[in-house]
């Protein structure tokens, strides 16, 4: 027996979790139109703030942001897009920036640079930023 296995693009994720119980969310599946099976899909190149960091190996696809500010009992969570963007959980579009992705959880012009860490080792993309210029 064949298997399927289904990937969904963590903007469609974020969508569906902001979904309210009256919306109605569509998702159409499709065998590719007769494209090759084994051909693979076009690389996504990453743009804006975040492209350096991707090309240079320092931040991939899928990396988990996080930040805690504990004095204002906020925490947020932001996933990494291909083209260098980040899914915010509870907001259905990605944001540009670590910045605009920040205030969209804090609801204050802050600096994401400095307030995203990454899940698990804890560095900030300002960190990683002085790494890359580091290189």
């Amino acid at each position: 027996m064949a298997t399927l296995s289904i990937h969904f693009d963590p903007a469609v994720i974020a969508r569906l979790t902001s979904a309210s119980g009256g919306d109605t969310i569509h998702v159409t599946l499709s065998l590719g139109g007769g494209a090759s099976p084994t051909a693979a899909p076009a690389p996504v190149i990453p743009h804006g703030p975040l492209a350096a960091l991707m090309q240079a190996g320092l931040l991939k696809r899928g990396t988990v942001l996080t930040f805690h500010q504990r004095r204002a009992n906020r925490s947020g969570r932001a996933v990494v897009t291909a083209d260098g963007q980040l899914i915010v959980d509870g907001h259905s579009s990605p944001f540009p920036s670590p910045s605009k992705a920040a205030e969209a959880v804090t609801g204050n012009v802050i600096n994401g640079w400095t307030l995203w860490h990454i899940e698990g080792d804890g560095r900030t993309l300002d960190e990683l930023r002085r790494e890359l210029d580091a290189q």
